[in-house]
């Protein structure tokens, strides 16, 4: 066979490449990671125009005197609304009492929601029943919340205090008394979201291995050892979870309190996201009610990652 020139054999080169480059091509376009940048373009588009842009509007806007009269232009302050943050006792006070509430609710909603779940778990009678009454409450928005809620308060006429005096108590001013107010909305909340968590342990209950069990019975393991022993241990990190994610709800307290207290009494129940929304839209502050919001994310990323670091040690 006659060899090619050197021309040809360039041009079969040639071809052979621009053949090679135009597969590859069309293998990435192929591919699955091509596919799912295209799905995920939507999400990306929302999730840019509705939560990255308005997280780099109020940051910049944190720096500046903006306000909602329109006497503010937006006019650049530097670090004058952060200052002014730090050194507002407003602010210390409604932190304080959004810690106060983060802790007076994470641990019964955590506990109670694993007594639940464990009593769903092993076997009470009725358990589609008992799974709908305890779910059922994290389904009602906070406005119905706060109807059945307001009206158990009633200093007069409430069912709570009517209990109270059937066994011959006085009635509690349970929303107007500061030494019971927080009490009483951390009891809302419990009521209101436990749901949700017992949700979370059930489904972390039904996937411990059944092996495991049995061969804790077959060392002669009883109920109680199991318990300690099987059930605990497999729910580590579902509580780990658990505790993460309610202590970052807590924090966010705004609707039931605004609801039923709006802060008071002496602003004894006011979380901090009620002082920003009162700072930006009825002292019409927005500059620097921006600052007071991006004080409180820094606050709670920082408590994010310690959380984060502790369970991860117990867990290695």
């Amino acid at each position: 066979m006659a060899s090619l020139s050197t021309p040809a054999r360039r041009a079969a080169a040639g071809s052979r490449r621009a053949g090679s480059r135009w597969s590859a091509a069309m293998d990435r376009r192929r591919s699955p990671g091509g596919a799912g940048w295209l799905f995920a373009t939507p999400f990306l588009v929302f999730f840019t125009l509705f939560l990255l842009v308005p997280i780099g509007i109020g940051l910049w806007m944190s720096f500046t005197d903006a306000s909602l009269t329109g006497h503010g232009d937006g006019v650049f302050v530097g670090l004058d609304n952060y200052t002014e943050a730090f050194g507002d006792s407003q602010v210390w006070q409604t932190l304080g009492n959004t810690v106060w509430f983060t802790v007076l609710t994470t641990v019964p909603l955590v506990i109670v929601a694993l007594v639940m779940a464990l009593l769903v778990y092993t076997g009470m009678p009725g358990q589609w029943l008992w799974r709908l009454a305890f779910f059922a409450s994290h389904l009602l928005p906070v406005a119905v919340v706060y109807q059945i809620w307001s009206m158990l308060f009633q200093p007069d006429r409430g069912m709570l205090n009517s209990v109270l005096q059937t066994f011959g108590m006085d009635g509690i001013a349970w929303l107007t008394d500061e030494k019971y107010a927080m009490w009483s909305i951390g009891l809302v909340t419990l009521w209101w979201t436990v749901g949700f968590n017992f949700l979370l342990y059930l489904a972390a209950l039904q996937a411990i291995p059944d092996h495991l069990y049995e061969a804790a019975a077959l060392d002669g393991a009883g109920a109680w050892r199991r318990l300690w022993s099987v059930t605990l241990p497999q729910l580590r990190r579902t509580t780990a979870l658990i505790a993460v994610l309610q202590v970052m709800a807590s924090l966010k307290v705004f609707d039931q309190i605004y609801l039923l207290t709006k802060g008071g009494p002496n602003g004894a129940t006011r979380p901090i996201l009620e002082y920003i929304y009162d700072t930006g839209f009825t002292n019409y502050r927005l500059g620097y009610a921006s600052a007071v919001s991006y004080v409180f994310f820094g606050i709670i990323i920082i408590l994010s990652l310690a959380q984060l670091k502790i369970f991860s040690r117990r867990e290695d």
